[in-house]
This record gives C-alpha cells, sequence and structure tokens, in this order.
C-alpha cells in the first residue's frame, strides 16, 4: 500500500489505542476535546458509532466479556469500564490512595490481569498550548507501571520513576513492554510463572538520531508473530521495528509525523494499524508477519 490507500479511515480526532475486534471492525479513541469518547469503525473503515463519550481516553482493551476498558487521562484521571450498552464506570482512581495522573496504556496479561501504564504528570502539565513541553527530558514525572486484578479490584505498583511511561504489551515467553517516551527507551520485564519477576531491563531505543530536533518518543506498540517489537514513534513519522535483541532493523514511514499506537489486524492479517493524529487517520500497513495473539481472558 502507498499513498492514500494506506488510509483505513479518516477524520478522526487525535485517535489512539486501536484494538481489532474478530469481525475485522475496530475501536479507537478520539482524544480531540470536541469528541472524546470510544469509537467504533466498520470493518470497510467508513462506518461508525460512538460507543461511549468519557472525556479524554487515551488507551484500549477489549476483553472475552464484550467489556471494554478505557485508561482516562483526565475525566477524571482513572481506568475505566465500558459495557456493552456504552454505559461507563470509574473502576479506579488511585492506587493505595495515591491518585492516578495520567493513564495511557492497558494490556491484558496472560495471567488473567489487567497492565496500565500511568505516565506521571499531569495531562495538562505535560502539554503547554498543546504541544509538548520543551523541558520535557528533566521536567518532573513519576511514570508508574500497575497490574490490576479486576475481579477483586486490587492494584499493584510493578515500577515507578520512569519519564512519561506509555506504550504497554506482553511478549514473547510472556514478558512485558513498556516505553518511556521522554528517552526513546523500550523495556522488558521478565514473566515466570505467571508473575512478573524482577526489575526493568533495557530493551532498545526508538530514536533516529539523523531526525529533527523536538520532541520525539515511543508510544503504542504491538508484537508481530516473529517475535519483532512494532513501535509507533510520536514526532517521528513512523513505526520502528526492534528484532528479539532490541536492535533496530526498519523503519516505516508513516502518513504525518504523529503515530501514537500500532495493532495488528485480526485473524493472522498481515498488516498493521496505526493512529495518526496530525492528519487524523487510522494507517493500514502491510507488513511480513501477523500479530502475535493477544489474550483476551480477564478473571471476573
Amino acid at each position: 500500500m502507498d499513498g492514500e490507500d494506506m488510509i483505513f479511515a479518516y477524520n478522526l480526532s487525535a485517535p489512539e489505542g486501536p484494538v481489532s475486534l474478530p469481525d475485522r471492525s475496530w475501536l479507537v479513541v478520539e482524544m480531540g476535546p470536541e469528541r472524546g469518547c470510544v469509537t467504533h469503525i466498520g470493518a470497510d473503515g467508513l462506518s461508525r458509532r460512538i460507543v461511549a463519550r468519557t472525556g479524554r481516553p487515551n488507551g484500549l482493551a477489549f476483553d472475552q466479556h464484550g467489556a471494554i476498558w478505557v485508561a482516562e487521562s483526565t475525566n477524571p484521571p482513572s481506568l475505566q469500564r465500558v459495557d456493552a450498552q456504552g454505559q461507563v464506570e470509574i473502576f479506579l482512581t488511585e492506587c493505595r490512595g495515591e491518585p492516578f495522573l495520567f493513564p495511557n496504556d492497558l494490556a491484558i496479561g496472560p495471567d488473567q490481569k489487567l497492565y496500565m501504564t500511568d505516565s506521571g504528570i499531569l495531562y495538562q502539565d505535560f502539554l503547554v498550548n498543546n504541544e509538548v513541553r520543551q523541558d520535557y527530558r528533566t521536567a518532573k514525572m513519576n511514570g508508574k507501571v500497575y497490574v490490576i486484578d479486576v475481579r477483586s479490584k486490587t492494584i499493584d505498583l510493578i515500577d515507578s520513576e520512569l519519564k512519561f511511561a506509555n506504550g504497554i504489551a506482553f511478549g514473547p515467553q510472556g514478558n512485558l513492554y513498556v516505553s518511556e517516551s521522554a528517552t526513546g527507551m523500550v523495556y522488558r520485564y521478565r514473566q515466570k510463572n505467571g508473575r512478573i519477576v524482577g526489575g526493568r531491563e533495557s530493551f532498545g531505543n526508538v530514536i533516529d538520531p539523523d531526525q529533527r530536533e523536538g520532541f520525539r518518543g515511543p508510544d503504542g506498540m504491538a508484537f508481530g508473530a516473529n517475535g519483532y517489537l512494532y513501535v509507533a514513534v510520536y514526532g517521528q513519522g513512523n513505526v520502528t521495528v526492534l528484532d528479539h535483541s532490541g536492535s533496530v532493523v526498519e523503519r516505516i514511514a508513516t502518513e504525518g509525523l504523529n503515530p501514537t499506537n500500532v495493532a495488528f489486524g485480526a485473524h493472522s492479517e498481515k498488516r498493521i494499524y496505526v493512529t495518526e493524529i496530525e492528519r487524523g487517520v487510522l494507517l493500514a500497513l502491510d507488513v511480513a508477519t501477523g500479530g502475535l495473539p493477544l489474550p483476551l481472558a480477564l478473571a471476573y
């Protein structure tokens, strides 16, 4: 695909969090203030409907019970659950008395729990006049990674002190991967017997040193069935691909400089779908692999 054929869906307002559904339709969030909603896009890329309005939804996860889980960044900063009728429940707003600041992305783990990043700074403090603050490298932020048992409504902290924790994904061997936008890093947390063990390990960095100055950083990401990690790099205009060792093996150009997240199509489709906010589109890009199967089960 190239040119306009890359675009699967148009006229989206700051889209993020693409989730592929079994019938080849999609869920995305539209973060723009005039919408602030979870949107369902038909398999044709044309039909769409608003599922729920939450405020400024960011990350999404969809479980086998039909619930949509939303990392809501502002209204209030929270984990929310949306049922099949579009009813919104504010599920959690804090971890042991410490309020969320910027819930960002979600992933369902192989242990039937929900994992969430919090970027560690209020949305309105990170953006100035709709632009990332110029001192983002040194600004105070305490990004965190949480694990949530939705059955018991308990939440535990996996890691903290990240410089804008962002994308989150499970990869081969059930290991957890988290992106740190302010540094360009992707970190790995090893899993053993269904539990995250040990601290963060440096896995790879997606910043292209030959590109322009200004904010560029990893956002959402997804694993291919070949074990390669596909990372949307905001401000860099590409999806950067990391191999098993964390080395950069490919940079896939996107329409627009600001891709926010990436997901593989359903049914082993060898195509990634990328949300991009500069142009307000969901892109469809051919790649060499299908996606790594995602866990859907949550323990209720």
